[in-house]
């Protein structure tokens, strides 16, 4: 948890390091935390908005993916297909002269 309470202070935001600790936010959920997160813990707006830029700065950093969960393979070339759509006549049975 030191890392978190160095991070936060280099940020400005010690306050916040207990409420950080209290709930098990480390540095490997950091990326994770949404605004509603930091909300739900008692982060005020600017300071939501200071964090979530500040873990967006880390994204080199920190998996993009949650743990566990695998990325799906890119699709190959051969895989993906165009589709032309034509417009096509519309009759009115109507108009239509009768046979």
């Amino acid at each position: 948890m030191q890392q978190i309470e160095d991070w936060l202070k280099k940020l400005g935001l010690s306050e916040y390091t207990e409420r950080f600790v209290e709930n098990d936010i480390d540095v490997s959920v950091l990326h994770y935390l949404t605004d509603q997160d930091l909300e739900k813990i008692g982060v005020s707006l600017g300071h939501r908005r200071k964090l979530l830029a500040a873990v967006a700065g880390l994204a080199g950093a920190m998996p993009a993916t949650s743990p566990g969960v695998t990325q799906p393979s890119p699709r190959s070339a051969a895989e993906r297909r165009h589709l032309t759509i034509r417009p096509s006549r519309s009759v009115n049975l109507r108009t239509r002269p009768p046979v």
